[in-house]
Formats: structure tokens, C-alpha cells, sequence
């Protein structure tokens, strides 16, 4: 157990009232909607130097909406707070940044907040409309259910590794790929379409996570909710990286781990995403048929 897991076991068990904790976006059926929070913190999750303004605009919006995508619901509305040393520029172009995943994804920013700091600290609440929706949960796998994955896996931590001079020129990709890597880090691509296809057909009870920490991450959390393990065919993972540490554990990749049962998953057929394991009564995690280390997940402390 990490220290961010060790944290929100005592919050469970500090609150009244624990029952909306779990996954990372709170379902309030009776308002048709969902709620997330998340934050980027300098440091932790961004260096200033290997990303500008606009283009934190950007992510920062899109590790929001991921939440929402994978809980099934459709995401409507933002409030953005930003603190630390601000200036002008800093915020014209963070909030083009902003403005143009609004435009792209359908949402509005209706409110926030500014303040200084010594570190730069972006908090982002949103909401999702759940409206027709069967809204997913980590805690809704069953053995035997199919295992589907959407996106590449490993490029945004190849991408990170370019803008941070861990590849040289020199031992770096050819100059597409290149971009296509630092693209991937910088301004990641989410699966609405998918998304929605899956909520809307799904009958059963189902689990739908990104994998912003990481696929073997959303396994992990999956396993652990539903009280399942999986079986996981490396081979079927979709990656332009050989690195299996990267592939497993590099994060903010913002793909889609989706658990269904085996008639959803038929109904679901023609979306073409691989199937990458199947979930087992044993409550472990197998890659190739063989248990790895689980120290290399992402570490928000």
C-alpha cells in the first residue's frame, strides 16, 4: 500500500459518511450526475520547463474530462483554480489552453479561483451528465468478464523522456515519431465516442477506468475493488514502445480500461478494442502467467 492509498483509508475511515469514495468520480444518481476533483501540482506532476503555459491549459482540462469519460457520464461543466507566482502571460495563455479543450470536448468553465503561491497548483472540479447513461464502478467486475483497452500505452512516458533529455537526439526515434511521443505527454488523446458507446449499450454492471497512473495502476485498483484478479496478454496491448516498464507503469497515457460482462462485451464488438485479459477468481495480477513487482506505480507523494 502506497502512502496516497494509505491517506484515503484513513479518510474512509475518519468520515461519517464514506459511501460515495471509491472511484475517482462521485455518482450522485438522484442529480443525474457526477462529480470529480483532481489537481496538477509543479513538481509533481509538471516541470515548467518541459511544458508551456498553453499546453498545461490544455492537459490540465483533459486529465479532468478523462475521469468523467470513464465513468461513463457526458462532462458539462469546469471550475479552474490556479495558484502561485502569476502573471499576465502565464494566464492569457494557460486559458487559451483551456478554452480550446472546451471547444473541443463540449464544456464550459462556469467559475474558480486565483491566488498566489510559491508552486504552481491547478485544482479543476467538473461535473458529468449521467442522463441515459449506466454509469460504471471499479467495484463492478465479475470473474470472467472481458477485458477491452483503448489507446497506446507507453508513449506519453516515452514522450516525458524526450522533453526531459533522458533520450538523446542522437538515440531518439526519427523526427515523426518524435512527435508523435511528445504529442502523446503533452496533449493526450481521450475517447468520447467510446465512452459514451459503452455506456449506453452496457446492461449489466460494468468497470471503465483511465489509466492516468498507469495501466498496471487501473488493474491494481480494479482488482482490488471488485475482489477479482486478471490475466493480462502483453502481447495484446496496444504500444509503439518495447520498454514493458514504461508500457505497464509510464501513466498519462488517459486510455481506457474497460471491464465488461461476456454479452456486453458482444454488443460492444464492432468498437474493434483489443482484448487484453480476462478476469479470474484469483485475486491476482498475471502478465504473460507471471506475477511482476508492483513498485514502479506512480507515486503522488
Amino acid at each position: 500500500m502506497n502512502k496516497e492509498e494509505k491517506f484515503l483509508e484513513i479518510i474512509a475511515k475518519t468520515l461519517t459518511n464514506s459511501a460515495f469514495l471509491g472511484d475517482d468520480c462521485a455518482y450522485l444518481k438522484a442529480k443525474n450526475i457526477v462529480i470529480s476533483q483532481d489537481a496538477l501540482v509543479e513538481g509533481v506532476h509538471f516541470r515548467l520547463d518541459t511544458i508551456s503555459a498553453h499546453d498545461l491549459g490544455k492537459k490540465a482540462l483533459l486529465v479532468n474530462i478523462s475521469d468523467i469519460l470513464a465513468s461513463g457520464a457526458k462532462p458539462d461543466y469546469i471550475t479552474v483554480s490556479v495558484s502561485g507566482k502569476l502573471n499576465e502571460n502565464f494566464i492569457e495563455n494557460f486559458y487559451k489552453g483551456v478554452n480550446e479543450i472546451c471547444q473541443k470536448y463540449d464544456v464550459e468553465v462556469i467559475g474558480g479561483d486565483l491566488t498566489g503561491g510559491n508552486q504552481l497548483v491547478i485544482s479543476i472540479s467538473i461535473l458529468g451528465n449521467t442522463e441515459g447513461r449506466n454509469i460504471s464502478s471499479r467495484k463492478n467486475v465479475k470473474p470472467g468478464y472481458i477485458v477491452l483497452l483503448a489507446g497506446e500505452h507507453g508513449s506519453s512516458a516515452q514522450g516525458l523522456a524526450i522533453l526531459s533529455g533522458q533520450i538523446s537526439e542522437k538515440h531518439c526515434y526519427d523526427n515523426t515519431f518524435r512527435e508523435h511521443f511528445i504529442k502523446a505527454h503533452i496533449e493526450p488523446t481521450l475517447y468520447p465516442k467510446i465512452s459514451e458507446t459503452i455506456a449506453i449499450t452496457a446492461k449489466e454492471p460494468y468497470a471503465m477506468m483511465d489509466t492516468s497512473d498507469g495501466l498496471y495502476d487501473a488493474l491494481k485498483k480494479v482488482s482490488e475493488a471488485s475482489a477479482v484478479g486478471f490475466e493480462v496478454d502483453f502481447d495484446k496491448i496496444p504500444r509503439r514502445v518495447n520498454d514493458a516498464k514504461k508500457v505497464l507503469f509510464g501513466g498519462e497515457d488517459f486510455g481506457l480500461l474497460i471491464c465488461l460482462s461476456r454479452e456486453d462485451y458482444d454488443r460492444v464488438k464492432h468498437l474493434g478494442l483489443p482484448v487484453i485479459a480476462k478476469a479470474t477468481e484469483e485475486k491476482i495480477i498475471l502478465i504473460d502467467g507471471v506475477r511482476i513487482q508492483e513498485d514502479e506505480r506512480f507515486a503522488h507523494f
